[in-house]
């Protein structure tokens, strides 16, 4: 199994983190999650992600509220 994790800086205040596990080619898990800077700490703003055995979106605003949207991908696609 490969895995391979980085964070890449688009601003002084904003992020892209990335991670992926492949096995044999595929993609088994990741998570791609764009981060913003506020008031000192760094919050995930939109993640996609595979965390409960599906592809999908969170995405959560300042306040930190939640939605999740099935994205119906496999994790290639995604």
């Amino acid at each position: 199994m490969a895995e391979r994790e980085y964070i890449i800086p688009y601003s002084r205040d904003a992020r892209k983190r990335h991670y992926h596990k492949t096995t044999k080619g595929r993609v088994v898990k990741f998570m791609v999650q764009l981060e913003v800077e506020y008031k000192g700490a760094w919050k995930g703003i939109v993640r996609y992600d595979c965390a409960h055995g599906f592809a999908h979106r969170d995405s959560c605003n300042l306040s930190e509220n939640h939605t999740k949207e099935e994205l119906h991908m496999s994790f290639e696609e995604v």
